[in-house]
């Protein structure tokens, strides 16, 4: 049976982006977009500390990766309802590319279901700088004005990395959490006993 004790600190960063979303729902209803955006700045620092505690105090686990990246996929659904909402012209002048970027994820989440029975948490350094890149974009956006050149490199690098993702989804036969990527999924010991076997 699982109980709030057995979570760590780096657990309860990922719970506030989820316990946070809707509240930020509520603000994009009031059209309260500066409190709103505020408030994602703060969400996406979570992800941001609770990966660098785990790392650092060494309480890395599957189910703190699966935690973290249900919060991770919550506050991008979330920073992007904000960004149709309150940039609609933009999203309506580029919805055609978006969509294209987006197919993909879709066909990746589906995979990955169908496949685990979750979503997959690889983490790799791609997942890491498209994230990185989404929230800039997402946060300069609202904060300012959208900016093209973050645009492009938001779809380039989301469309690269969900690409990596389902190559990674057919090379590992049972869900793993924590791959950099296919150079180190190669040499994964994980995916080698489980073919040796």
């Amino acid at each position: 049976m699982l109980t709030f004790k057995n979570y760590n600190i780096a657990d309860w960063f990922s719970f506030y982006r989820i316990a946070a979303a809707p509240f930020l729902l509520v603000l994009i209803w009031l059209d309260l977009q500066l409190v709103f955006t505020w408030l994602l700045l703060i969400s996406y620092l979570t992800d941001a500390i609770d990966g660098f505690l785990a790392r650092k105090l060494k309480i890395t686990s599957p189910r703190g990766s699966q935690l973290d990246s249900f919060g991770d996929q919550i506050t991008l659904i979330i920073g992007l309802i904000g960004l149709f909402y309150f940039e609609s012209d933009f999203i309506k002048i580029n919805l055609v590319l978006i969509l294209i970027a987006f197919f993909p994820y879709i066909i990746q989440m589906l995979i990955a279901y169908f496949k685990y029975g979750k979503a997959t948490a690889f983490h790799t350094y791609l997942a890491k700088l498209s994230a990185v890149i989404q929230s800039i974009f997402i946060l300069w956006s609202l904060f300012f004005n959208p900016e093209y050149v973050l645009f492009y490199a938001m779809i380039i690098i989301g469309i690269v990395e969900t690409i990596e993702e389902i190559v990674l989804i057919f090379m590992y036969k049972n869900w793993a959490s924590d791959v950099k990527g296919i150079f180190w999924a190669l040499r994964d010991q994980r995916r080698l006993k489980k073919r040796n076997h």
